[in-house]
């Protein structure tokens, strides 16, 4: 049996969806432009069962994966539940086993596993294509391969034992000029330990380069960015132990004292290499691009002045107040005998921490960030939960990172966007010139729709409707036909 009427974010609009479909030829208004031919994959968190606990993050909401496959000017739809062993588990069960996010100590006792905690994943975070393989990611577990097309689920991977760590982060980055991809794991010897694993693939899937480093302490490793020679992590803000997750509560806390940081890791480089520059209290989630000004490293990405996790209490008690995220850029001086990063704020306008960019400029200076944001001046002709994170997010912003001005566009009075994904016109179009795909709560109408908007002019092209509703989404990715075997 499943209950769902205790936690209040979870109603309405927001209610788990729990069921997989199948949408033949969606219903589309405007036109589909004919240059998209692949696949708009996401990556949902979908209770299967409700929470053990009033106060549990949505982080821990098993996974879903949806696609809309464009192809001809039209759209089908499909969807089907990340069949991990968590979910196999409780649909065998009938009932929620698992605890808090990422804290097996508040699991029940038939699934308890304190050594094989990444085995719990619900793989719910991000979709990642790598050497021609779909997988749905999850930073406490290994990724899952999808088969492409079905959405079935294949299974956890290590890569034929080549990959040495519990742990596998949902934000690998392709670097589009050597076509190498970087990934790491947090935690990777275990629970709670501030060990990091890092390694590259080659073009077919490889590893050809790893090393192990220790971060200051264990926090969320949630994003990185790539320059052409370096890697760069940042973390910071939120905390744990093995003490504090044995006690069997939320795993992680927000502490104020702790400095944020930033694991500078030069790519082909050694354990001793890695560098350890730090910042004041910040909240850094996601990344936009980061690149190289000589002997300096610049980063761009949305970041907060202090606590934006309202499941993570102050490890001191003090009440929480959600901090916004602004565009804002950090240098690191190689070198420079000090150990602290520069700041500087580029845009005041709050944005959410989706930030997205036409990526095949990854690691070069590029121009455009596209990012989601909350305009209260707009109209909002709905109701949304009474949750501090939740706010009309209306408006997607293409913010010039040069000419340091926005474009906006409006979703309209009913809506509420997800994450922004840039597809390009064509593989040589100048930086930006392409479309965003971005999902919508339609949340008069009760549905689900997707917006394709022209990145240049942020004029609206078309929307797919669905007959229903989708679970949250995480993260979103477009894969052309070219780079998975598609049908």
């Amino acid at each position: 049996m499943s209950d769902f009427s205790e936690p209040h974010a979870l109603s309405g609009f927001f209610a788990p969806a729990r069921f997989e479909a199948d949408v033949t030829d969606c219903v589309v208004t405007g036109t589909i432009p004919p240059e998209l031919d692949g696949a708009f994959y996401r990556m949902h968190g979908d209770w299967l069962y409700a929470p053990k606990f009033k106060d549990e993050s949505s982080l821990s909401a098993d996974g879903y994966i949806s696609m809309f496959r464009f192809r001809g000017g039209s759209v089908d739809y499909r969807g089907r539940y990340v069949k991990t062993d968590r979910y196999r588990r409780q649909a065998a069960a009938r009932k929620q086993l698992y605890g808090y996010y990422r804290n097996p100590y508040s699991d029940d006792p038939e699934v308890r596993d304190l050594e094989h905690p990444h085995r719990r994943t619900s793989a719910n975070t991000t979709p990642v294509v790598l050497a021609g393989k779909l997988y749905a990611t999850k930073e406490e577990g290994l990724p899952h391969e999808i088969e492409p097309n079905t959405l079935e689920t294949i299974g956890p991977t290590d890569f034929g034992g080549t990959w040495a760590s519990q742990t596998f982060t949902a934000h690998p980055k392709l670097d589009p000029f050597n076509r190498e991809t970087i990934a790491y794991g947090y935690e990777s010897s275990g629970l709670a330990s501030n060990d990091v694993h890092v390694a590259s693939f080659d073009a077919a899937g490889r590893i050809v380069w790893s090393l192990d480093f220790k971060v200051p302490y264990s926090s969320m490793l949630h994003d990185m960015a790539l320059t052409q020679n370096y890697i760069i992590i940042p973390g910071g803000g939120t905390c744990t132990s093995a003490e504090r997750l044995a006690a069997g509560g939320a795993r992680w806390a927000w502490d104020t004292k702790r400095p944020s940081y930033h694991a500078v890791i030069p790519r082909g480089g050694r354990s001793e290499d890695v560098r350890i520059f730090e910042g004041p209290e910040r909240s850094i989630v996601h990344t936009a691009n980061a690149w190289e000004d000589g002997n300096t490293l610049v980063m761009d990405a949305p970041i907060a002045s202090g606590n934006t996790w309202p499941w993570f209490k102050d490890v001191d008690g003090a009440a929480f107040r959600m901090n916004g995220f602004t565009l804002r850029r950090i240098h690191i001086d190689l070198r420079a005998g000090s150990k602290a990063v520069r700041e500087e704020q580029l845009f005041d306008r709050d944005v959410s921490s989706f930030t997205r960019i036409d990526e095949r400029f990854l690691t070069k200076r590029n121009r455009f960030v596209w990012v989601q944001y909350a305009d209260p001046e707009r109209p909002f002709h709905a109701a949304l939960p009474d949750d501090p994170r939740l706010r009309p997010v209306n408006c997607y912003g293409r913010f010039d990172m040069i000419e340091r001005t926005m474009q906006a566009y409006f979703a309209g009075p009913d809506s509420v966007l997800q994450e922004p994904v840039f597809v390009p016109r064509t593989a040589g179009s100048a930086e930006g010139d392409g479309w965003i795909l971005g999902t919508v709560h339609n949340l008069v109408e009760m549905r689900s729709e997707l917006v394709i908007v022209d990145a240049q002019t942020l004029g609206e092209c078309a929307r797919v409707i669905l007959p229903f509703r989708n679970a949250y989404q995480v993260h979103a990715i477009w894969t052309p036909s070219t780079d998975l075997p598609l049908v």
